[in-house]
């Protein structure tokens, strides 16, 4: 029997949360086999990259990854089944609709962060009018489109899994054990969670070239997830990151 909880705790279940990601994840893992043909590495997000190379996964292994999210979400949902909420497809619709008014959240704060940078003296060693998404805006010139959108639908998944769900957890269980406040160790593990976010897009083979705009905007952007991740769950932080950075890139 469902539990009749509401709305707003409910979109941070595991069992809405897994059937919400799913798609995405089919999406992105059917579209770096079947777009990338003979090289499907060139397709992957950065965050799929690190994952891979960090446990020298082969192309032999491609399903590990997708298919260790799955199974952890499936397992935490057999934990909660008790207290799972039952309007289901209700919930999911309020997801979508989050996630796509985040993302135009996300994008006003990607408008308005360079005059308030250039207002604090902060200089700007790019163009403001550079494209501000979160993932490289080179890869627009060198990407079709349908390409484009894979990676970022990883983007959406693997970054948030590797520095929301991972990381920040992580930090947050470390300095909960070192009796840090419920409230400091949220906001610390926010912060170093967003400043390795940002950090890890200039650092490697496909680092992008540092510039303090595309830095900073990173930072907020990593913040503004770990808001949305501890307040309304994993589910509504992967279809953010996801919508905001398809949204950028046909834009």
């Amino acid at each position: 029997m469902t539990t009749p909880i509401g709305y707003m705790p409910a979109t941070r279940h595991p069992w809405p949360c897994l059937l919400f990601v799913l798609p995405l994840l089919v999406i992105y893992e059917t579209g770096v086999l079947v777009l990338g043909g003979q090289n499907p590495e060139t397709i992957r997000n950065g965050a799929d990259h690190w994952i891979r190379s960090a446990f020298g996964l082969g192309s032999a292994l491609f399903w590990l990854p997708p298919a260790l999210l799955v199974i952890g979400f499936v397992g935490w949902t057999w934990c909660r089944w008790a207290d799972r909420p039952g309007d289901l497809m209700g919930t999911l619709t309020g997801m979508m609709i989050e996630s796509i008014g985040f993302s135009l959240g996300l994008w006003t704060l990607s408008r308005i962060l360079a005059p308030l940078l250039l207002q604090a003296g902060i200089e700007l060693s790019v163009p403001v009018e550079v494209d501000s998404e979160i993932e490289s805006p080179t890869l627009a010139a060198a990407e079709p489109a349908m390409r484009q959108v894979v990676t970022y639908l990883g983007a959406g998944i693997y970054e948030e899994t590797v520095f929301r769900l991972m990381l920040f957890t992580g930090v947050i269980l470390i300095l909960r054990a070192m009796e840090f406040s419920g409230l400091l160790a949220v906001l610390l593990a926010a912060m170093a969670s967003a400043v390795v976010f940002s950090l890890a897009h200039h650092i490697g083979p496909y680092g992008q070239e540092y510039s303090n705009y595309l830095f900073l905007f990173r930072v907020v952007a990593g913040l503004y997830f770990a808001i949305l991740y501890q307040m309304r769950g994993f589910g509504i932080a992967v279809g953010t990151h996801a919508c905001y950075n398809v949204m950028v890139s046909i834009a």
